[in-house]
């Protein structure tokens, strides 16, 4: 085996360190990386396809992250005990790394490259979704693949103080209010080469809208172009860090070979020339009607019509004549864009699509709308469910729940198409968490909305943007729903066309138009601060007036379009939907928590079963929370009320009567609930009379949970404990039961009057007996002298009931024989 090749650099402002390694792991892949920071590990491999698959007209590029448990000691949760499919996370860091790789291959390359990044550990603290940027491009720059790397990338956060955060952990990236991620590549090779901004993901954090109430500054346009600018210096350094490792790696292993490829061209310069000579009316035409389905009819017949004429000329070579169609097109395109400021629909290039906005679809939903722009239309509904319905995240990440849910959903029918309908692809995932991203931080806290909360967004039409709709419609289904976000968030989709030196922004882009573009933007963000943001450029570099201006043409939009919203609903509702459940949170001590749930549940399962109410109960090691809910209000005012008297029991009155309910049944007797959070204990030896008046051998033989009772209360201890009696129609059988000394005691005689025994009445009076001692003073009798084993009724009756219900106080506190009461003495003896 031989050395590995290791370097490494401290990270600018920070206590971190970068570094990679090759040569070690996977070298049989054409590029293999280890990169590390902190304890967090991964390898990243690259391997790709000498030759080229018949009929590729693409690059086929695959991206995949395997989130190993073992990296965070953890097992996989699911049945099989085994990684599964990837996680939404990963899936997100996949689209991350493949964005800005993909345009750094060459035009025409369409052998298939491969790209895995497997993490190795995950010290829950540094993510690894950038290393992983930064390390594939490692790779790529190890393996003689063509690649124009290296890409650099980092994630700033930005503070509540007011300044942007390099490489923040997880934490430092929660308490902060805006999390950026960037990923670039240098303009030259000079250590101060200026970075081409390539992709940029970024969104505000949870309770972000709380931190800038509390007086931390807001993430509008110009703090957001200024972080931009900032990531720059970190870029460099990954960088400057991987033409390191490539220069280690060829002084000790030797030049890097390219692979052997072959770039394929879409059409050759004739059958371009002679397509823009037959077609290029007919294109030009059919490129200026506005409307998405006659446009697309019109194309189709221009372009049947140049294959009809070209076909003679141009034998075998019909995907030519196609592609050079579509090139002429692209021309068209963004020449009227540049030269006359129209686009393809007759829009400036600063306008927006009509508008229209509804709510209420649906009758059965929580909260539902419709938002159209243009012929992109989305329907979206929000649905509030218990906390308990929150998702559990099985991922290697810190994150242990989600309790907002956005799920967006393309259907083939959206575009006009027939096709596969079923599990979403990674870009509907992406299209969703980006549209969850924009709306998280205006939601409510979990403290002042206690419900869990899915929003789906499902694709009617699709002609730009749908991304962006969906966080329209998302708002007003929030709305609509009565979730008390903290402002409308409204989305936009910004283009860009770079033609002759000119850089054009353009505002609400088509589907066309942001194919044949050179930047796809998307900014969502209420009126004075944004609150998600991608991007995606195709060209080197943006200069920052141009990313500033484009920042601001979008913001103009997203105004008009909350004029629209704000319109439509201009406020959450005040109350929830009437088919959506009624949830309402109780603090309580943490002590307490035990006498809702009761023992083995039985408590809060009786609430439950007899309200009607879903409760659920949690802490957080200092303070309990439960939370009530159902569809009824009444169901949650009644479990909360009897919740209320659990925590704070009336008082029962000594020698009152009440009409209970038996709640438990335990060897010694029944516990019957005077009323909700008191119950009092009816003993064993107290229900003769229920039987006749004869011994009772088990509790179960007179008495059945549930059953109503009447019972009075004998007597109350210090602890609390209420010693109870039968009362109603057993009042009086009871009473003379428990006479004196209790139900079991006899009538006790004179010991000097007992008649004539025949041939005893000769002894000796009885209660003469000095010669055998104090009772209490008897020494030790020895084995064969002891008399039968001594037990305490009291005494097994405390134990067993300590065992049921928990600690019952002082050890010489006692429920009495006599009328039921508790004592202040030892137990009692009785001999058998």
């Amino acid at each position: 085996m031989t050395d590995a090749i290791r370097v490494s650099r401290p990270l600018s402002g920070t206590d971190k360190t970068l570094s990679f390694e090759a040569g070690r792991l996977a070298q049989l892949a054409d590029g293999a990386v280890v990169a590390r920071i902190g304890d967090t590990m991964l390898l990243a491999t690259v391997t790709a396809a000498r030759t080229v698959r018949e009929g590729m007209d693409f690059f086929p590029l695959t991206v995949d992250i395997e989130e190993r448990s073992y990296a965070a000691g953890k097992i996989p949760g699911a049945f099989f005990r085994r990684e599964g499919k990837p996680s939404d996370q990963a899936i997100l860091i996949c689209r991350l790394i493949d964005r800005p790789l993909r345009p750094s291959f060459p035009k025409g390359f369409r052998n298939e490259v491969q790209v895995v990044g497997t993490i190795f550990s995950a010290d829950q603290e540094n993510p690894h979704d950038i290393l992983a940027i930064n390390a594939a491009s490692a790779a790529l720059m190890l393996s003689g693949i063509p690649f124009d790397g290296p890409i650099g990338a980092v994630r700033m956060a930005y503070t509540t103080e007011g300044t942007w955060l390099a490489h923040p952990t997880y934490a430092e990236g929660d308490e902060s209010v805006f999390e950026l991620v960037v990923a670039g590549r240098a303009l030259g090779d000079e250590a101060d080469a200026d970075v081409a901004i390539m992709m940029v993901e970024a969104g505000g954090t949870e309770g972000s809208f709380e931190k800038y109430a509390d007086g931390a500054p807001k993430v509008d346009e110009d703090v957001l172009a200024a972080g931009l600018e900032a990531s720059k210096q970190w870029i460099r350094e990954s960088i400057e860090l991987q033409r390191e490792l490539v220069a280690a790696y060829v002084a000790d292993r030797g030049p890097i070979e390219t692979i052997p490829y072959q770039v394929f061209r879409d059409y050759e310069d004739d059958v371009y020339a002679r397509v823009e000579a037959v077609g290029l009316s007919a294109l030009d035409s059919a490129n200026r009607i506005s409307e998405k389905q006659p446009r697309a009819t019109a194309l189709a017949e221009a372009t049947a019509d140049i294959v009809n004429q070209l076909s003679g000329e141009f034998a075998d070579r019909v995907g030519e004549i196609k592609a050079a169609v579509k090139a002429v097109t692209k021309k068209l395109v963004r020449g009227r864009i540049v030269n006359d400021g129209v686009r393809i629909d007759g829009r400036g290039t600063a306008d927006i699509r009509p508008l229209s906005a509804e709510v209420d679809l649906f009758p059965m939903t929580h909260g539902s709308a419709m938002f159209q722009r243009g012929e992109t239309q989305v329907v979206n509904v929000t649905t509030l469910g218990m906390p308990r319905m929150r998702q559990q995240l099985d991922t290697i990440s810190p994150d242990e729940f989600r309790r907002y849910m956005h799920h967006y959903n393309f259907p083939p029918y959206s575009v006009g198409e027939t096709g596969r309908v079923g599990m979403p692809k990674r870009r509907e995932i992406g299209h969703g968490m980006l549209a969850e991203r924009a709306l998280i931080p205006v939601l409510p806290s979990e403290q002042d909305f206690a419900y869990t909360l899915r929003v789906v967004s499902d694709i009617m039409q699709s002609n730009g943007s749908t991304s962006m709709a969906s966080v329209c419609g998302s708002t007003l289904s929030l709305m609509a729903a009565g979730v008390p976000i903290k402002a409308p968030v409204a989305g936009i989709a910004m283009g860009l066309v770079y033609e002759n030196g000119s850089y054009v922004t353009l505002t609400d882009i088509l589907g066309a138009e942001d194919a044949f573009g050179d930047m796809d933007f998307k900014v969502a963000g209420t009126a004075d601060a944004v609150t998600a943001l991608q991007l995606d450029t195709k060209i080197d570099g943006l200069p920052a007036n141009v990313l500033a201006d484009a920042l601001r043409q979008a913001h103009q939009a997203r105004l008009a379009i909350l004029d629209v919203i704000t319109t439509t609903i201009d406020a959450p509702r005040t109350e929830v939907s009437e088919v959506a459940p009624k949830i309402v949170t109780l603090e309580i001590p943490i002590d307490k928590i035990g006498e809702v749930i009761g023992p083995k549940g039985k408590v809060i399962n009786t609430l439950q079963q007899e309200t009607g109410a879903d409760i659920a109960v949690d802490d957080d090691g200092v303070v309990g929370t439960v939370t009530i809910g159902a569809k009824d209000g009444r169901a949650v005012e009644e479990a909360r009320r009897r919740i209320a008297l659990i925590l704070d029991p009336p008082t029962a009155e000594v020698g009152a009567t009440y009409a209970g309910r038996v709640v438990n049944i335990a060897k010694f007797g029944a516990f019957v609930s005077l009323m909700p959070g008191r119950d009092g204990l009816l003993h064993i030896s107290k229900m003769s009379p229920l039987n006749g008046g004869k011994r009772i051998g088990q509790v179960e033989d007179v008495l059945e949970l549930g059953q109503a009772i009447e019972v009075r209360v004998d007597d109350i201890d210090p602890q609390g404990k209420v010693s109870l009696s039968l009362a109603g129609e057993y009042a009086d059988v009871a009473g003379d039961a428990n006479d004196v000394d209790g139900p079991r005691s006899r009538p006790q005689r004179d010991r000097n009057d007992r008649g004539d025994r025949g041939g005893r009445n000769d002894r000796n009076d009885r209660n003469d007996r000095n010669d055998r001692g104090d009772r209490n003073d008897r020494g030790d009798r020895g084995a064969q002298g002891s008399r039968p084993a001594v037990s305490s009724f009291e005494a097994s009756f405390e134990a067993e009931l300590a065992n049921e219900i928990g600690d019952l106080g002082p050890s010489d506190v006692s429920f009495s024989e006599g009328e039921g009461g508790a004592s202040r003495r030892g137990p009692r003896s009785r001999r058998r």
